[in-house]
């Protein structure tokens, strides 16, 4: 058929045979830095020739959103024990954005309020109150080793008789 012929070389009848032009635009502007509003456009990136076929795209999702899953259940596996839980699990979702719509919805929120947070970290104000409460709290942490080695003396606590 014919709209097969037009999804095999990129282009499509509904936007006017021009698809393989439309997602460049966008996506090198924004790599341009010119337009800091305009993001990638949203939606499969998987190669033309997988998503040429409905089939072989289908199960090109299916592989990403097994692959993505397990290295979020890693990630979520490494949270209690040692190892870059959240690094991890982001990068699980990084995965699923190649191919999933409301993962790259979900990166994209998550980027704009990491901008945020490093926004507001970097105001003085809040660097001051941060710094003044990493102060006390190491001061509360070396009074309570403090006790701790004046009561018990270098002894490990899980070797204290008392």
């Amino acid at each position: 058929m014919n709209a097969e012929s037009d999804e095999r070389t990129g282009e499509s009848a509904a936007n006017g045979g021009g698809g393989a032009q439309k997602p460049e635009t966008p996506a090198n502007s924004a790599e341009s830095g010119h337009e800091g509003t305009e993001e990638a456009p949203l939606g499969s990136r998987a190669p033309e020739f997988i998503k040429a076929r409905r089939t072989l795209h289908l199960s090109w999702q299916v592989g990403v959103f097994v692959v993505g899953l397990a290295v979020v259940g890693a990630g979520i596996v490494m949270l209690p024990l040692p190892g870059p839980g959240w690094l991890v699990i982001f990068a699980g979702m990084a995965i699923w954005a190649t191919e999933f719509v409301w993962a790259q919805l979900v990166l994209r929120w998550t980027k704009r309020k990491v901008t945020e947070a490093a926004q507001r970290a970097l105001d003085p104000k809040v660097r001051r109150r941060n710094i003044i409460l990493t102060t006390v709290g190491l001061v509360i942490i070396a009074v309570l080793l403090g006790i701790y080695l004046w009561k018990f003396g270098f002894v490990m606590p899980w070797k204290i008789d008392q």
